[in-house]
């Protein structure tokens, strides 16, 4: 029989499938029924449900990301619910279509159960990720749309 990871083991594999490219791997740690919040994303979806969706979207990411990203300064707290960590981190971020590289600063806050990420509220800096790619005025014209 297996061990099942902590919540902090299993952002730590989470982060780790994130900054090696392993896109389609992220997916299997999320319960099937997982929520993944992204609070600040300007436009487009906020909420995804279901590790179904979470699959296809983290597809999505691997086949159309610029980007390379490595983390640091990595701090995971745990909190007084043995479930729920909150991990901040830096991505030092290399966007190979623009050659822009800038750091972007993350939190997440993730409740794991029985070794699976069961919810996530993820706050990252969508913006520095827009000017990076260049897209800053698609950016403001989607807002200017809403």
């Amino acid at each position: 029989m297996s061990e099942t990871l902590s919540p902090r083991e299993v952002f730590l594999k989470l982060l780790e499938g994130i900054t090696t490219g392993r896109f389609t791997e992220l997916a299997q740690l999320y319960a099937e029924d997982a929520v993944v919040e992204t609070v600040f994303q300007p436009v487009g979806p906020r909420r995804f449900e279901g590790r179904a969706v979470l699959a296809e979207r983290f597809h999505e990411v691997g086949v159309q990301t610029p980007l390379e990203l490595r983390a640091s300064n990595v701090v995971v707290r745990e909190t007084d619910d043995p479930e729920v960590v909150v991990a901040e981190f830096d991505y030092h971020v290399l966007h190979r279509t623009t050659g822009r590289s800038f750091e972007s600063a993350n939190v997440q806050i993730l409740r794991v159960r029985d070794g699976l990420i069961v919810h996530s509220r993820d706050y990252h800096d969508h913006l520095a990720l827009a000017v990076a790619g260049g897209n800053l005025p698609q950016l403001v014209a989607a807002l200017e749309d809403k």
